[in-house]
């Protein structure tokens, strides 16, 4: 089986397709589309790095080009609400005052095309780009606000798990290959990343995936990686069919 990096899909509940290439191939038909190392200033960033403090000054629009970024949130007592988790395609920074909402963190190693103001007006194709990106983007939020909502710890864990899977369990997923319905995907996130993405305690999640495991739903010898014997079993406990 082999390990699968932290990708995103671009709707519905699977964000992590690895076939799914960045966003700039969506939107324009018929001539060859730039990159974003073709319209942008590209910066390397090392895991864990800050990227963007939240109430930064910053007209930019941030497009990821490999690697994953955190959004996130502080109340003034220190408590952190990760907001999105994006990964290669995905598009961050555009704020109407000019002052950056979120703070962003680069998850692992990401390489990032920036993008100034001028430029995003004047560039019809990058702003196309942009939009049809957070068009896809909004979908994901939307499936977020539920899973905040209404689903319970268990769940929630569940269906962050069945995110990192590649063309399973969103609206598009094909079911078990011929072969073999296990998985093995890689878990960059710590515990106290994922509390902090799903609304819950560590605790909660560290019970969370010792109940998954006890079950036989996955397996795992270390916190950096899960295996799924049975991708189905494990998408049945989401909640979402």
């Amino acid at each position: 089986m082999e390990a699968l990096n932290l990708r995103r899909q671009p709707i519905g509940p699977n964000y992590a397709n690895p076939k799914f290439d960045a966003g700039w191939n969506l939107s324009f038909k018929g001539e060859a589309k730039r990159t974003p190392a073709e319209t942008g200033r590209v910066t390397a960033f090392g895991p864990r790095a800050s990227i963007l403090e939240e109430g930064d000054l910053t007209s930019a629009v941030h497009e990821i080009i490999e690697g994953s970024v955190l959004l996130f949130k502080l109340l003034p007592d220190g408590r952190r609400q990760i907001i999105e988790v994006l990964g290669a395609g995905d598009v961050f920074g555009l704020s109407p005052s000019g002052v950056a909402d979120v703070g962003a963190e680069a998850l692992t190693k990401a390489r990032i095309a920036i993008h100034d103001k001028r430029r995003f007006d004047s560039d019809p194709e990058l702003r196309t780009r942009v939009f049809e990106r957070l068009r896809r983007q909004l979908c994901m939020l939307h499936d977020h606000a539920l899973l905040l909502g209404r689903k319970s710890a268990q769940e929630r864990v569940a269906t962050f798990i069945m995110r990192l899977v590649p063309d399973r369990g969103g609206r598009s997923c094909h079911g078990p290959s011929d072969v073999s319905d296990s998985a093995k995907v890689d878990l960059p996130m710590t515990r106290q990343e994922i509390a902090d993405y799903l609304g819950l305690t560590i605790e909660t999640v560290s019970r969370s995936f010792s109940a998954l495991k006890r079950g036989g739903v996955v397996a795992y010898e270390r916190q950096d990686s899960v295996t799924i014997p049975q991708v189905c079993r494990l998408c049945r406990m989401t909640g979402s069919h």
